[in-house]
């Protein structure tokens, strides 16, 4: 196969509805970050493109949550995403957003020539109407039981409490989550993709074309869907938020999210263009351009069955590849963040990263683990254990420790030079080695170039491992203590370390891809330019000239104590209970938003009641709590004691306006750590209908610490 004259490589767009976790990272970033990375190395043309997804009611929903708008939300949490990647050395050539102008204007322009071409359908639909508020209702909106799993606050599309996907038709007693009122069914009319008519071609395209080149998942996915059926697909939604379809009569409706999203690529591509004074067209419509997309299985349907069909009746190329990863599950469990199930990439980097000593090389620690577990084929699973593992046993005693041993040698018995190799005293070994190198970059680039991230790297790490094999066969240290009756055994040290020294070039060069960081430390060490890291200069050992200078080694990694996994550990724990607490609080108050489909909780007895322990108290400080949107840490004086009480009012109240309020606290609560902060009590709140916190205090001034009952 010819290689083609340019690259267009994208990473599925994160919706920018909140922090993103490190399964997203290893699903569909790393894996393009690291072939990009090879082709740049090969000097390819490549353009590697993403940005943040802002449309979909996940972003107004969000935004509810947090009391605020929509707009807000999305300029909240695209900077800390888009942050976030550089931090973790994603390096994009461009990270946009769907926000943008630009990105209204190539929708829509994408959405005009369907529907001017006769691509597009209308069809009249009834779907769920909320009168009280004049709202067609998305499936988020809507709220009613699980007929799963009795949860009497399950969505429209999914039950967050048994994870069962949903239609809003599945609810039992269905409620709008705007006004709280049964919603009604009212017609509708919007626009559709006729999947159907696309069969044939998907067929042929997918299952002839590439069911040997693809992965069995995509492949297995696309023939699933395409044997049971394919029916049109509405383009077009009743939202305020979100692109506005471009016809008369069309008020009220706005483009589909996963219709505009996947056209973010094409926007992202000619925004890049205008900041490089480039020309962006050939990337799509020259079929000399190999396009390929990395995606996490949930986007199959989008990359491989419905965004082809799209690009084909707008005339675009198709992609050449849409490398899908299966999901990484986290310690034993699906990671969900709406569960507290997950590591997000902020809280990493924070934890790892800022505040470690290690600084940036943790960040590639992260980059090797995923990697090397990577979903590539079939469900895989993060443990801090297994972390742990794969930074002391691989990177730390295998490359780490033998890049030092190298430098440390090298200034020890070659005076902090690269020394001569004799090559009449070459031996099996050492030619051994030299093919080693070659080999390892073939096979790396097959790997590469095949989509196998994991094998590719477990490569690299093996020819580091050949090489302390080779070094610990020659023993430059033993051979030393001869040299004062044998002078001639420095030729031997000068071969070795040769050696050595052009395998540690090698590496810096065939680890780029995968620990960036890692790299650029390597060659600061070299005290050599990055132009060293290109693709053809591997398999060489002729990479370093002989005499010259090498800096001090430097530790490419630290290894991990017992004390800092059992501390994440813990951390993942209270996480998972905080959200189970905030899962129940959030259910309650849904509950008292809608009295009329709602039922009191069981009833009690005095002896149950009595048990609780309320007490009047006075809030002597209050501040925000660190990277807690929702959360002050409260000081309460109850007379006998002052407590510090975490509290989640901080969207209703600021913290200077309620110090030296008096409230009713539950006293004899088990103490629990939020944002690390022990929380020992419980703030009483009354919630209005407009969903407006009040303090359930006394009527007047009342001596802290007084019993109430």
């Amino acid at each position: 196969m010819n290689q083609p004259k340019r690259y267009l490589i994208t990473s599925a767009l994160p919706y920018a509805n909140g922090l993103k976790h490190i399964g997203h990272l290893a699903g569909a970033y790393i894996p393009a970050d690291i072939y990009v990375r090879y082709l740049k190395a090969q000097k390819r043309d490549v353009v590697f493109v993403c940005g943040s997804d802002e449309h979909g009611t996940a972003i107004p929903i969000q935004a509810m949550k947090e009391g605020t708008t929509a707009q807000a939300i999305i300029d909240k949490y695209h900077p800390i995403i888009e942050q976030n990647f550089k931090d973790l050395g994603i390096a994009f050539d461009i990270y946009h957003r769907t926000s943008s102008a630009l990105h209204h204007e190539t929708a829509q322009e994408f959405f005009t020539v369907l529907n001017d071409k006769g691509d597009l359908e209308i069809k009249e639909s009834e779907q769920y109407y909320d009168e009280a508020t004049n709202t067609f209702l998305a499936d988020r909106f809507i709220k009613g039981t699980c007929p799963n799993c009795g949860n009497e606050n399950a969505y429209g599309d999914q039950c967050e409490r048994c994870g069962k996907s949903l239609s809003p038709e599945e609810l039992i007693n269905p409620v709008s989550t705007l006004s709280g009122n049964a919603p009604i069914k009212k017609a509708t009319k919007h626009w559709y993709l006729p999947l159907n008519k696309h069969e044939d071609f998907l067929r042929e395209w997918v299952l002839k074309e590439h069911k040997d080149d693809w992965r069995a998942n995509v492949v297995g996915q696309v023939k699933s869907w395409v044997d049971g059926g394919l029916q049109p697909r509405a383009v077009t939604r009743d939202l305020d938020w979100g692109i506005k379809v471009p016809v008369q009569g069309a008020d009220g409706k706005v483009l589909y999210v996963w219709f505009d999203a996947p056209i973010g690529y094409i926007s992202a591509t000619k925004q890049w263009a205008l900041n490089n004074d480039k020309d962006w067209k050939p990337y799509w419509y020259d079929a000399d351009t190999q396009l390929v997309h990395f995606i996490g299985k949930d986007n199959i349907v989008f990359h491989a069955i419905i965004f082809p069909v799209m690009l084909k009746l707008h005339g675009n190329i198709l992609p050449d590849n849409v490398p899908s990863n299966e999901f990484m599950n986290l310690e034993g469990d699906k990671m969900s963040t709406s569960r507290g199930w997950s590591i997000e990439m902020d809280d990493y980097i924070n934890d790892w990263i800022k505040k470690d000593n290690g600084g940036e090389s943790m960040a590639d620690v992260l980059r090797y683990y995923l990697t090397a577990i990577a979903p590539e084929t079939k469900d895989s699973e993060f443990t801090w254990k297994g972390f742990q593992d794969a930074n002391n046993s691989e990177l730390v005693s295998i490359f780490g420790n033998y890049v030092n041993r190298t430098f440390v040698l090298m200034h020890k018995l070659c005076g902090g030079k690269v020394p001569v190799f004799h090559n009449e005293l070459m031996d099996d070994t050492d030619k051994q080695l030299i093919v080693d190198i070659a080999a390892a970059k073939t096979k790396i680039e097959t790997l590469l170039e095949g989509y196998k991230f994991r094998d590719a790297q477990f490569e690299v790490i093996d020819l580091a491992r050949k090489a302390n094999q080779y070094m610990q066969k020659k023993e430059p240290w033993i051979v030393a203590k001869q040299l004062a009756e044998n002078p001639e055994a420095q030729k031997q040290i000068d071969n070795c370390l040769h050696l050595c020294l052009q395998l540690t070039a090698n590496l810096a060069i065939l680890i780029n891809p995968f620990l960036p960081f890692t790299a650029k430390k390597m060659l600061g060490m070299m005290k050599v330019t990055d132009r060293i890291l290109e693709w053809q200069n591997a398999g060489s050992v002729k990479l370093l000239s002989v005499g010259y200078s090498l800096r001090e080694p430097q530790l490419l990694f630290r290894k991990i104590e017992d004390e800092e996994i059992a501390l994440q550990m813990e951390k993942l724990k209270q996480k998972k209970a905080m959200s189970q607490q905030s899962l129940a609080v959030s259910e309650e108050t849904s509950s008292n938003q809608q009295p009329e489909t709602s039922s009191l909780k069981p009833e009690i007895i005095f002896d149950d009641f009595a048990k609780i322990d309320l007490r009047i108290g006075t809030i002597v400080s209050a501040e925000k709590v660190e990277k807690a949107d929702k959360l002050l840490k409260l000081s309460v004086d109850l007379g006998f004691e002052t407590r510090t009480i975490v509290s989640g009012i901080a969207l209703h109240f600021k913290p200077e306006d309620i110090v030296g309020k008096q409230v009713t606290v539950v006293c004899n609560l088990a103490p629990r750590k939020m944002r690390g902060i022990e929380s020992n009590g419980m703030i009483l709140m009354a919630e209005d209908k407009a969903g407006k916190l009040h303090f359930v205090n006394p009527d007047g001034k009342i001596d802290e610490g007084s019993t109430v009952s």
